[in-house]
């Protein structure tokens, strides 16, 4: 494996900063911030002191936050959020909202992870903790985006036939679209064309305000968590919330938005703009998750669909029949945008990662002729996902449950080493998690552990029942307790190990050199970057790491071939 190339002295390092050579990927990784509504030079390090410099460092720097969150809301949370409120109402308006946190955190951690590193998620997985998590993390992306871009163009083709468009016309064109959007050899022209996407992605929003909806219902949904239908449906409906977890917090995600914020030459200096980004972004994405629940619910309530879900042209067809036409154009445009939208962002993470690991050409700053790789990656994706949705006799509902039940497998250990990296003082020096972030982290990893658990068995046990789910909980909600107060136990004595040392250390009249990289001086924090892979040790696992990566080890190899065997079985079935 070939180590990134350096570019020294052009690292927005510092004097006296920790990192004097940097793991930045080559030099148009490096340079101006050029970004959709703005740019920032590369010498511009001077403080932020008005509001009016504070918004235009804002206006250039937005754009990860908002392209990586509006592109989950693809062509699959559609369907997700469409059959939630079609089915049950509003009472499921609480998972959002509890979902927000872990949105937060999680790409927060990925924000960090691109602007101190200058390195892709993959690359710093296969570099940290071997060749065996590096390929595993890059083929399930690709398994798993693949069939994901299949389900883009699923969107693409429903929402075509309800505007009266012609399908394979449609699909092709846009296809066509989507590789010809990324290949312009320009960053800058590819984030205005998303953002674009971005803001069409609004158009769902005056749905809401056609069905008159009723406000208190939907404030008291939104903050008290309810479980509809009784314990008869707890199954149906925790496949669901699921469902809603896994559409809302996917794998591809982490890989994107790192990925895209060292494109875009984003820095630690900038952080917190990209935060204000990603905030802006999940409040649009979480106010379009609720807006499907809510004109669905205002919309099939009292009506013979109401609880018989089909999938989202039904949904374009209903409103289109029982609020106005103009709704059902409005929900069928909406879904095509956020389709194409989805299948960039969904595509260009692939792409990022294999390119990462293989040590290619990749950048949206390059043309075609200088990252050949990179973009034929890209292209095929699109060329193979629309060549399955026309070819008729593919099964694309067992794909898009394959989608789903892949995604619950394969998050809980995307988070499980997100969170291991972003502890790694080698890799992240003075920007490693808090306590308070590990503690919340944990417990949500744990939480995904359990859902993933669920999601496994419902595939592979579709008669499963309330009484399995309901042990499954409980027994897994102890046994978390009971890891939780272990590690806790475990952390504090390595904390009074390390003091007792450093103690001893000092009396000693031993003197250690600061500018390791986990030491670096508060107000270096701006300039760090980590340095080049090859100068990095690798981590020393502790017993308890080392196990329970091996137990991760087992169950994915084992969940991700039992899901995969039921895939097939379902599609030669039909």
């Amino acid at each position: 494996m070939t180590e990134n190339k350096t570019v020294p002295g052009t690292e927005d390092a510092g004097p006296g900063s920790a990192a004097s050579r940097t793991a930045v990927l080559d030099d148009l990784h490096v340079g101006d911030i050029r970004g959709a509504m703005g740019t920032i030079r590369q010498e511009d390090t001077g403080p932020r002191r008005t509001l009016r410099r504070r918004l235009t460092t804002l206006l250039a720097i937005a754009g990860p936050g908002l392209i990586v969150m509006v592109g989950d809301n693809d062509a699959g949370a559609f369907g997700t959020y469409t059959e939630a409120g079609q089915n049950y109402g509003t009472t499921l308006l609480w998972t959002l909202l509890m979902l927000v946190p872990v949105i937060f955190v999680n790409q927060e951690m990925v924000l960090r992870l691109g602007a101190v590193t200058g390195v892709g998620h993959a690359r710093l997985i296969l570099e940290r903790f071997g060749k065996f998590w590096g390929a595993f993390s890059v083929i399930d992306l690709f398994v798993l985006n693949a069939l994901t871009i299949v389900t883009e163009f699923v969107g693409v083709s429903l929402a075509c036939s309800y505007l009266g468009l012609p399908k394979i016309p449609t699909v092709i064109v846009s296809a066509v679209l989507v590789v010809a959007a990324v290949s312009t050899g320009s960053f800058r022209r590819f984030e205005r064309l998303s953002l674009v996407l971005v803001g069409f992605s609004l158009v769902i929003i005056p749905i809401v305000l056609m069905v008159h909806p009723p406000i208190g219902q939907i404030a008291h949904d939104f903050v008290v968590p309810a479980i509809p239908g009784g314990s008869g449906q707890l199954s149906d409906v925790m496949l669901l919330i699921i469902a809603i977890v896994g559409t809302t917090v996917a794998p591809w995600q982490l890989f994107f938005q790192q990925s895209y914020v060292i494109d875009k030459r984003i820095t630690p200096r900038f952080i917190r703009y990209g935060r204000a980004d990603l905030i802006i972004g999940i409040v649009i994405v979480v106010a379009g998750a609720a807006a499907m629940m809510i004109f669905c619910a205002g919309t099939f309530s009292g009506r013979p669909e109401f609880g018989n879900y089909t999938d989202a042209a039904g949904t374009a067809a209903g409103l289109g029949q029982y609020v106005s036409h103009t709704a059902g154009v409005l929900f069928a445009i909406g879904l095509l945008d956020a389709s194409i939208l989805g299948a960039a962002a969904v595509g260009l993470s692939t792409s990022y990662a294999l390119s990462d690991v293989l040590s290619i050409n990749h950048s949206l700053h390059r043309p075609v002729t200088k990252a050949k790789g990179f973009y034929v990656c890209y292209a095929g994706l699109m060329a193979v996902a629309a060549v399955l949705v026309l070819t008729p006799g593919v099964p694309l509902g067992a794909l898009t449950s394959g989608v789903q039940t892949l995604a619950g497998v394969l998050l809980p250990s995307a988070s499980v080493f997100l969170l291991l990296l972003c502890n790694d003082k080698a890799v992240l020096g003075p920007w490693v998690n808090g306590r308070g972030v590990n503690v919340f982290t944990g417990i949500v990893v744990w939480v995904l552990v359990l859902l993933s658990v669920i999601l496994t068995a419902s595939v592979l046990f579709p008669d499963i029942g309330s009484e399995v789910i309901l042990a499954i909980l409980g027994g897994g909600g102890g046994l978390g307790a009971l890891l939780g107060v272990y590690l806790l136990l475990a952390s504090r004595r390595a904390r009074m190990k390390a003091l007792v040392g450093k103690a001893a250390e000092v009396r000693a009249g031993d003197t250690q050199d600061e500018e390791s990289a986990g030491s670096a001086p508060e107000e270096d924090r701006d300039t760090w970057r980590m340095p080049p892979l090859s100068e990095l040790a690798r981590p020393v696992l502790s017993t308890q790491h080392k196990l329970g990566l091996m137990v991760l080890r087992g169950y994915l190899l084992v969940a991700f071939a039992l899901v995969v065997v039921k895939i097939v079985q379902i599609s030669i079935g039909n």
